[in-house]
């Protein structure tokens, strides 16, 4: 049995662990492991070289750190919002103080900096205009309408060129990829808008349901659709993707959906449903890339 001190302090953990999204943050050290190995790193590179590539190591150990230094950030000054929103989330992680928040903040960038000298000094300075960029888009940007979004999806998908600049591969089939994501992660902001359109209002978010109304917001996320849709098929035609294409095909139907879905949706709950539908989507986007070329999976492996 567990001492009530142990019980407090299990339960801190674990508002920490929900506080900087603990199993996003394994999802990113998985998708960049992946991108590394099938995308970044020549074929003639092993498994067991890139796995224990140090430098390597660091970049990603950097790209968690400053990754969950900016959700602690965005918890801090989105709690009154997030109350709102999802109280019992939101109740969950008060068991950690904001005082505490604010100090884990500063100590988890100083690790990120510090591993990031390791690399090199470029490393330092990425990270710490990344954390920086971070910082401003919460306290100011956030709340604006459209370049908020633009944003959002700019420092999610930022991370990966970390190791895109560290193997220094510039193939165009990367940006495609890139700005095939960027896609999906603006829709997923857009869908937050609207999943959190109670607590914009009540706190005078200028969201673009808030400014400019749902209808719009809807709409918005449609032409998104039909521009991903565009950029699926020139991706498809121009890039031999092995069997990767029956992602991309199926990516084309499950967008298809999520644009009825929203033109339906009319509660909290539904559009929660289509944001985790969109996060489905990016993790079946990432776990694909294995689709590129199976038999490198062997020869990587063996």
């Amino acid at each position: 049995m567990f001492t009530p001190i142990q019980k407090q302090m299990m339960l801190k953990l674990f508002s920490m662990f929900v506080v900087v999204r603990g199993f996003n943050l394994a999802l990113i050290v998985i998708a960049q492991y992946i991108t590394a190995v099938f995308i970044m790193a020549p074929p003639s590179q092993s498994l067991y070289e890139i796995l224990f590539d140090r430098p390597l190591f660091a970049l990603i150990s950097a790209t968690v750190g400053a990754i969950a230094s900016g959700y602690i950030i965005n918890n801090f000054y989105d709690s009154e919002k997030d109350s709102i929103n999802r109280p019992r989330k939101s109740t969950l992680e008060q068991y950690v103080s904001q005082n505490t928040k604010l100090v884990l903040y500063f100590i988890i960038n100083f690790i990120v900096v510090f591993i990031a000298s390791y690399v090199s000094f470029r490393s330092v300075l990425f990270f710490s205009i990344y954390i920086f960029a971070i910082w401003f888009y919460s306290h100011k940007i956030k709340k604006m309408p459209i370049i908020g979004n633009l944003i959002s999806a700019i420092l999610t998908i930022t991370p990966f060129f970390a190791i895109f600049l560290y193997y220094k591969n510039y193939s165009g089939l990367i940006f495609v990829f890139g700005f095939y994501l960027f896609l999906i992660l603006s829709m997923r902001e857009l869908v937050k808008d609207l999943e959190n359109l109670k607590g914009d209002l009540t706190l005078d978010y200028k969201t673009i349901p808030v400014v400019y109304g749902e209808k719009i917001a809807k709409i918005m996320i449609a032409l998104l659709v039909a521009i991903n849709i565009l950029v699926t098929l020139f991706v498809v035609t121009t890039y031999d993707l092995g069997t990767m294409d029956y992602f991309f095909y199926g990516s084309m139907t499950l967008l298809s959906i999520v644009v009825l879905l929203v033109f339906l949706a009319q509660s909290q709950r539904q559009y929660v449903r289509i944001h985790n539908l969109l996060k489905v989507l990016i993790l079946l986007g990432v776990f694909s890339i294995v689709l590129l070329n199976p038999t490198l999976v062997l020869s990587k492996i063996l």
